[in-house]
């Protein structure tokens, strides 16, 4: 049974915490945009969602509360915006405080992963596909929050963090 006051930086406390494991929600937190990914029960594939337009908490919320019904969602990993440095900042003090209160209003654990080069990951992997400026605008927070939970889902397989 997964632990809904459950708030971690480490993928292992996350694992630990879905024995039974179950598909992921990745959310890549922009202040206009939440780009959105999810991943497989066996937490093998990550892939890009929905980038919905980010509102008051309470919007937001129930976005991402029919997705989590939807797709039976067991556990959400959000992108942690750390400086270059490791070290965090006012963006990274704002996700937090959205991770708790998610945590506490849709009932499941939440792991904060770094998300430093997610988005030029992201961007690099469009650009390789032959994606128009205009197609990778719409899809870069969706794609940056699948290279952030796939990291997450990878330390997760294979016991790192």
């Amino acid at each position: 049974m997964a632990d809904p006051a459950l708030i971690t930086t480490s993928a292992l406390d996350l694992r630990d915490a879905l024995p039974q494991g179950g598909a992921l929600l990745g959310l890549d937190l922009g202040t206009q945009t939440i780009g959105t990914a999810f991943c497989d029960a066996g937490w093998r594939f990550a892939s890009p969602g929905k980038t919905l337009k980010r509102g008051k908490f309470g919007a937001d919320r129930e976005a991402l509360g029919a997705l989590i019904r939807e797709r039976s969602i067991k556990g959400i990993v959000l992108g942690l915006p750390l400086n270059m440095d490791g070290s965090e900042g006012p963006r990274s003090q704002s996700s937090r405080a959205y991770a708790r209160n998610l945590s506490a209003t849709l009932d499941l654990p939440v792991l904060l992963w770094d998300e430093r080069w997610s988005t030029a990951s992201a961007e690099s992997a469009l650009i390789a596909q032959d994606m128009s400026r205009a197609k990778r605008a719409g899809r870069i927070d969706a794609a940056a929050a699948a290279v952030i939970l796939q990291a997450a889902i990878d330390a997760m397989a294979g016991g790192f963090a």
